[in-house]
């Protein structure tokens, strides 16, 4: 991979979805902060930039197929950020409450950082699961008419929203709100780091945590830095 001062840590995920990794290893956003560049985002994590950037220049060049998201179609992506990310959501969001409520009434009293794990995650699951849906019933559409509209070369009608930017930035909000509520888990667990001697069930949750909180990172990073751009781009050609 060719390393530039020019490149923000989104570009860097876009362009290769494995730096996505390196990234996560040092505490770096690459989603919802990932608009900056390595320099700035290797002072703000006390990260050695020079360290940071050979692995960058040495990460697997070789990529999969199915992870060059920034040349799919934006329908497709979508489809796939519905049937893989959202899917996932719905299926794990019950699971982790099933964890989280029980670690919470029986180890809450000695370990009174699984009490607010527990208030956090609640409330962060009702969102996410108001956030996709809104996605899926208001932006996703109408991103869908934009693409068919191009492929028919015709202009598209204006939405009742006035223009896909402000569901955009809605949506980006509320990544951004999902995102600080999950650096608040990470902290209070430890890096979901179960204490010495934790249940299965301890250790259970902290890993279905760790394990949501990494597809979150994913998939707000198709969406924030490759989905809603091309949008907004789209749209205005097609205006």
């Amino acid at each position: 991979m060719v390393v530039s001062s020019n490149k923000t840590v989104a570009d860097y995920v876009t362009e290769n979805i494995k730096t996505a990794h390196i990234f996560k290893k040092y505490g770096i956003d690459f989603c919802c902060g990932g608009g900056i560049s390595v320099e700035k985002a290797c002072a703000k994590n006390n990260v050695d930039q020079a360290t940071l950037e050979k692995e960058l220049a040495e990460v697997d060049v070789i990529k999969d197929v199915i992870e060059d998201y920034d040349k799919w179609e934006l329908d497709f992506l979508m489809i796939y950020i519905e049937n893989i990310h959202h899917t996932y959501v719905r299926e794990s969001l019950p699971i982790i409450s099933q964890y989280v409520n029980k670690v919470a009434k029986v180890h809450g009293h000695h370990y009174i950082e699984v009490v607010e794990i527990n208030q956090l995650f609640h409330e962060v699951a009702n969102e996410l699961l108001s956030h996709i849906q809104k996605e899926e019933q208001v932006l996703f559409p109408f991103i869908k008419q934009l693409v068919q509209a191009e492929k028919e070369g015709t202009k598209n009608t204006t939405p009742p929203f006035g223009t896909v930017n402000n569901p955009i930035q809605m949506m980006e909000h509320e990544h951004e709100s999902a995102g600080n509520v999950f650096k608040k888990i990470a902290r209070l667990s430890n890096n979901y780091t179960p204490p010495e001697g934790a249940c299965n069930t301890f250790r259970a949750l902290y890993a279905k945590l760790d394990e949501f909180e990494q597809d979150l990172h994913k998939h707000i990073h198709l969406e924030n830095n490759i989905l809603h751009p091309k949008a907004i781009l789209l749209e205005k050609k097609i205006s």
